[in-house]
């Protein structure tokens, strides 16, 4: 009797699935946070090394989905376009090559190295966005500067802000669009956080 029931029940179940639309599928996007300086140094190689500790991630940008705020104030999540790493992770690696570039300090050292810094520089990464509204794309780290040379001493509060212009000004920008405004707008952000550190290399 179960036997046969099965039987019964399962071209419905299959005549009623085949009513389900189909859905297309929709790749997924994926763009590298990779600000790049242009330009010549704005120094000579310094003598003092700097350790950069992990960037931390600021609210909203524990995933690697772009997001847009649009004009509404609402923020856009993007499930189909996303940074190739966590934002996080992204613009600590360009940090790192864009202070190593800077030729401000002897060498960038990265968290487990054996030698001992001059300055150790931490903090996060607090905003990443595109911002429709204002036809910018936005970028802002928050930094501790430390002196180690005469024990852990705390010599500034860095707040670097960067900003780009949205390619399509306040019309809603393609994922590319705005993937390439917020890159800019962290290197921009990288270059103000460069002069501000030219005097301690």
């Amino acid at each position: 009797m179960t036997r046969r029931r099965l039987i019964l029940i399962a071209p419905a179940a299959l005549a009623a699935c085949s009513v389900l639309p189909d859905r297309p599928y929709i790749p997924t996007e994926r763009f590298p946070l990779e600000p790049r300086r242009t330009g010549a140094p704005v120094a000579r190689l310094g003598r003092r090394t700097l350790l950069l500790r992990t960037l931390g991630a600021g609210a909203g940008l524990d995933s690697r989905n772009l997001r847009v705020l649009r004009p509404d104030g609402t923020v856009q999540v993007d499930f189909y376009a996303e940074w190739a790493a966590l934002p996080a992770e992204g613009a600590e690696q360009a940090l790192r090559r864009w202070l190593i570039d800077s030729r401000l300090f002897s060498a960038i050292l990265a968290p487990g190295s054996r030698l001992n810094p001059d300055f150790i520089m931490e903090g996060e990464l607090t905003t990443l966005i595109a911002d429709q509204g204002q036809g910018i794309a936005r970028a802002e780290l928050t930094l501790l500067l430390i002196d180690e040379r005469n024990g852990s001493r705390l010599v500034g509060q860095l707040v670097s802000e960067g900003t780009a212009p949205l390619p399509g000004g306040t019309a809603p920008p393609t994922a590319e669009q705005a993937a390439s405004a917020m890159t800019a707008a962290l290197g921009n952000a990288f270059a103000s956080l460069e002069r501000a550190l030219t005097r301690y290399g």
